[in-house]
């Protein structure tokens, strides 16, 4: 049907445009609710706040009596040799995985043999029962000699009088953290991609310089957080060389106990603190040292602890907000 003149005609997409535009809604997304999260933290804290009311309040801890043997010189004296023996056994153990691990790898096959040999066999064995027949050894050998086997001696030596207390505890610890690092060392080398060797090789570098500059900074990756777990069950098993007559943190407190045997929990607890003490540092050194390796490896350093923390308690102020205007 034809319009009559002068009539105007309205288009529907015209008609559409000329109409005002309605106003959009902002919608504001919700947070994920997580109710099983929130029921599982309040029934974490309620657990460790009853665990914590627990110690403080039961009487059989005897807390004062903690307080007064924490730092007694004959507890910091045994303190004093736990870190001796674990310093000397951790270095001398290392040093002793590395070599060997590396007579592991090496295309010797007398070396390839050692080397599992000893593995097999400090592994197999018991700490315990390796401190105790070192301490016994002067019975089996009493004097020790270097030279031509089946021939004249050099030189000799008394064992007896090199053999101390202390001497033996760092010999046997180091025996066998060293079967236990070997492990650790060889491993971590073997994490080592094939192509860092070749183009070490390819640049004409000395086998001795591509371990030391290429091959083994990349390794530490690996192994340093294996190894630190050693470290940590060699800082616990320094609590061994009691046996052997060296007294020690934990040798120091059996034998207070033994003195006041009133105090026995008190003294555990003192131990348990200070090997706490032990491993956090440890930990905390670890933490470091991993994040030094981790350079080039990841695009960004991890962060710190306390970066950690403020960036927790960041999110967390932000999700209360949420929470709060929901």
């Amino acid at each position: 049907m034809s319009e009559p003149p002068g009539a105007t005609v309205t288009l529907p997409g015209a008609r559409a445009a000329a109409e005002p535009p309605k106003a959009v809604t902002a919608q504001r997304v919700l947070p994920l609710r997580r109710p099983g999260r929130w029921i599982a933290t309040a029934v974490v804290l309620v657990l460790a706040a009853q665990f914590v009311h627990g110690l403080v309040s039961n009487p059989f801890y005897q807390w004062d009596r903690f307080g007064y043997w924490f730092l007694r010189p004959a507890i910091l004296d045994g303190l004093l040799i736990t870190l001796e023996v674990t310093v000397y056994s951790a270095v001398l153990g290392l040093a002793g995985g590395i070599l060997l691990a590396l007579a592991r790898l090496s295309g010797s096959p007398v070396l390839r043999a050692v080397s599992w040999l000893y593995v097999w066999a400090f592994r197999s064995v018991p700490l315990i029962v390796v401190l105790i027949f070192l301490y016994n050894f002067s019975a089996l050998y009493k004097t020790l000699s270097v030279g031509v086997p089946f021939g004249p001696a050099f030189f000799s030596f008394d064992e007896s009088k090199l053999a101390t207390d202390m001497v033996i505890a760092v010999v046997g610890l180091s025996l066998h953290e060293a079967a236990y690092a070997a492990e650790v060392v060889r491993g971590g080398i073997l994490s080592v991609d094939q192509g860092q060797h070749e183009a070490a090789s390819a640049l004409g570098l000395p086998k001795g310089y591509q371990f030391r500059k290429v091959v083994f900074p990349q390794a530490l990756r690996s192994i340093v957080p294996n190894y630190v777990n050693q470290l940590i069950g060699l800082i616990k098993g320094t609590s061994l060389v009691f046996y052997v007559s060296l007294l020690d943190l934990f040798g120091a407190a059996q034998t207070m106990g033994s003195t006041y045997p009133g105090d026995i929990v008190p003294l555990l607890l003192v131990v348990t603190v200070w090997y706490l003490v032990l491993t956090s540092v440890v930990s905390v050194v670890q933490f470091y040292v991993e994040r030094h390796y981790a350079r080039g490896a990841t695009r960004s350093l991890p962060p710190t602890p306390l970066q950690k923390l403020r960036a927790g308690l960041a999110g967390l102020r932000v999700r209360i907000r949420q929470e709060a205007a929901v």
